[in-house]
């Protein structure tokens, strides 16, 4: 048979082919939609001898059927996957706990700012680029305890800053308090 063979055949054989797709899948919109890749299919085919033009096309059509329920099951998986990596309403910060939190990045940049090199060098070696203490003992020419005792300074000395020179931190440690015991009460 022809290629305008199976057209026809497909034209004549179309009721019972979206039948089968509604059923397979569960609606009219996906069936509409796999007929209409059918069509597109048998628009592709070469003019090749099909033996029974109509079998072809029904198997063809329970292929498409399988191809789009196993499609939506993936996205459905895909998409539920995607749900549960999203933080939910209450792990986004909202605008005023985003003004803290810059306040308080300023007030770290600021004591890393006035702290002595070395130690503000072992700080971002530490903490930036992950660098391991005995790394950062070596290159720094000391030992790794002096290491650790730059960065125990360093802490103290960003908790000073935090503590004693932001308002904001006291604050924000405060709504976080109340928040909870809104949300628990």
């Amino acid at each position: 048979m022809r290629e305008d063979g199976l057209k026809a055949v497909f034209l004549a054989q179309r009721p019972m082919l979206l039948r089968l797709l509604l059923a397979r899948l569960g609606n009219r919109e996906d069936a509409e939609d796999a007929l209409q890749d059918m069509w597109l299919r048998i628009d592709q085919l070469a003019a090749q001898p099909i033996a029974q033009p109509a079998a072809f096309l029904y198997r063809i059509a329970a292929n498409l059927a399988t191809d789009r329920r196993i499609a939506a099951g993936r996205r459905g998986n895909r998409d539920a996957g995607w749900m549960e990596t999203q933080p939910g309403a209450e792990e986004v910060p909202d605008a005023e706990r985003t003004l803290v939190a810059r306040s308080e990045w300023q007030a770290v940049e600021e004591a890393i700012a006035e702290m002595p090199e070395r130690m503000a060098t072992a700080l971002r070696l530490f903490r930036l680029e992950e660098r391991p203490q005995r790394a950062i003992a070596e290159q720094l020419g000391i030992s790794v305890s002096g290491v650790e005792k730059l960065l125990q300074r360093a802490y103290k000395k960003i908790q000073d800053r935090l503590d004693s020179g932001s308002a904001d931190s006291v604050l924000s440690r405060r709504l976080d308090h109340e928040r909870g015991s809104d949300l628990a009460g």
